[in-house]
């Protein structure tokens, strides 16, 4: 098993939301990897925790990964949220990824889970993501 796969991976999603139309026209920019300081926008995507487990084989060294994907909104009501998770959905499910280091076998969407958070009634959007990748 390895987890050198883990950063080409999260460098792959990380940029095919970030060059996705249709994700750029919901949220612009705000993609990230942590949550910069100060004031956020209204609506965005941050990448999440990861939980990685070997899947090596015989053909090679490989894993599969589970990531989380949040998208935060501040508008009152679920739509917003659902419709910018759509979009992620839509970019990462069944995508094909380019990785700077091995290939990504599969990738698919698990689950999501939307919710109401804190004081400020923020909605958030938890989804799940598998992704099976192999290394060489």
């Amino acid at each position: 098993m390895s987890f050198a796969l883990s950063a080409p991976l999260q460098q792959a999603v990380y940029a095919a939301l970030r060059d996705d139309a249709a994700l750029a026209e919901l949220v612009g920019a705000a993609i990230f990897d942590a949550a910069p300081a100060g004031e956020l926008p209204p609506v965005y995507v941050q990448l999440g925790d990861e939980t990685v487990r070997d899947a090596s084989d015989a053909s090679g060294n490989g894993a599969i990964h589970w990531f989380n994907i949040a998208v935060v909104s501040d508008d009152p009501g679920f739509a917003v949220a659902k419709r910018v998770a759509g979009a992620v959905s839509d970019v990462l499910n069944d995508g094909e990824l380019t990785l700077s280091r091995g290939q990504l076998i599969s990738l698919s969407f698990e689950r999501a889970t939307a919710k109401m958070v804190g004081t400020q009634r923020l909605r958030r959007v938890d989804m799940r993501f598998r992704a099976r990748v192999q290394d060489g």
